[in-house]
């Protein structure tokens, strides 16, 4: 397992569009997964320990960002054909026993991946409500071991770019697995 860090991205971007199936059987778009007030799109996957290490705490965290008036939408770009973990139904499985309060949707041809330029696993996008890049940090201070009273940095990033439209200064990437391409 590599360990990957997130590439800088220019802040004010413009989410890319998408349209892609969930593990709830139906279509979700950039539309459909925005709130009001912005929207978290995060690159994950089932297999990664990186993920399995943050993953209830992406939940905790993007059910309070709701209300707050974030949507949130999770994507799995990798090839599940050499990583079985990552398949679509193992993604129901997971989204089912984590109870996602957001769609998961997969991402087959990783396209939506490649115009994101997302390169690991979690990976985080914080848009504003003009769905303009505001962050591109990590959740918190966690890798694969939680760190005690770590700051919540994507949800306070996300609090603070639904009440201003503006993301915090001092961001640090994301680090992972990285994404795993189709050959």
């Amino acid at each position: 397992m590599v360990l990957t860090e997130a590439t800088e991205h220019r802040l004010g971007w413009k989410a890319a569009d998408f349209d892609l199936l969930g593990v709830d059987g139906k279509r979700h778009t950039l539309a459909s997964a925005r709130g009001p007030n912005g929207l978290v799109v995060m690159f994950i996957c089932n297999h990664c320990p990186y993920v399995k290490a943050v993953l209830d705490r992406i939940v905790r965290d993007c059910g309070e960002l709701a209300q707050h008036g974030v949507g949130s939408i999770a994507i799995m770009s990798n090839d599940p054909s050499e990583y079985p973990e990552d398949s679509l139904e193992n993604m129901k499985r997971v989204a089912r026993d984590k109870g996602f309060p957001f769609p998961y949707v997969i991402d087959e041809t990783q396209e939506v991946a490649k115009a994101y330029r997302a390169v690991c696993t979690p990976e985080f996008f914080g848009f504003n409500a003009a769905l303009e890049l505001q962050y591109h940090g990590r959740l918190d201070a966690s890798r694969k071991e939680p760190v005690p009273n770590a700051r919540r940095e994507l949800f306070e990033a996300m609090v603070q770019i639904a009440r201003t439209g503006k993301g915090p200064a001092e961001q640090f990437p994301s680090m992972g697995c990285s994404i795993k391409w189709k050959k």
